[in-house]
């Protein structure tokens, strides 16, 4: 068998492998629904992570459209994770999360801290936010 063969021959392999273990796990899909959310939060893009909550919360949870208008009028300038816990045979997780939001009016910056709170759905086979996008406004 030629080299170059033998090299397809062990790419493939190695492909397949990674393929079978991976992507399972709810380790994997925590750590994609996780990042969905983040990417979604950093980029302004509210509509997107109200999906990512949790379907039995997403009424109460739900940011009304006022609500909505008010996460318009800033930025996120950072989304950072600044620690983690995870108990998966409970089927829950959390993250403390520290974000930059800028005022799109005024420029202003501020630092926040938030709590993201996550279940696992067995039905689903995925992860659920349940707690709601971050409170940008602390109340106000």
């Amino acid at each position: 068998m030629s080299r170059l063969a033998r090299l397809l021959a062990l790419t493939a392999t190695l492909v397949l492998a990674a393929c079978a273990s991976g992507g399972g796990s709810q380790t994997d899909a925590l750590d994609r629904a996780q990042y969905a959310w983040s990417a979604a939060v950093r980029w302004n893009d509210f509509e997107g992570a109200v999906n990512l909550i949790d379907p039995d919360r997403r009424a109460e949870l739900a940011p009304t459209g006022l609500q909505m208008e008010r996460y318009r009028q800033v930025q996120m300038s950072a989304y950072r994770d600044v620690g983690s816990s995870r108990d998966l045979d409970a089927g829950t997780a959390a993250r403390d999360i520290e974000i930059g939001v800028i005022n799109r009016h005024t420029q202003a910056e501020r630092r926040l801290r938030h709590r993201e709170t996550w279940r696992w759905d067995p039905e689903a086979r995925t992860w659920w936010n349940t707690s709601g996008l971050p409170d940008l406004w602390e109340g106000q």
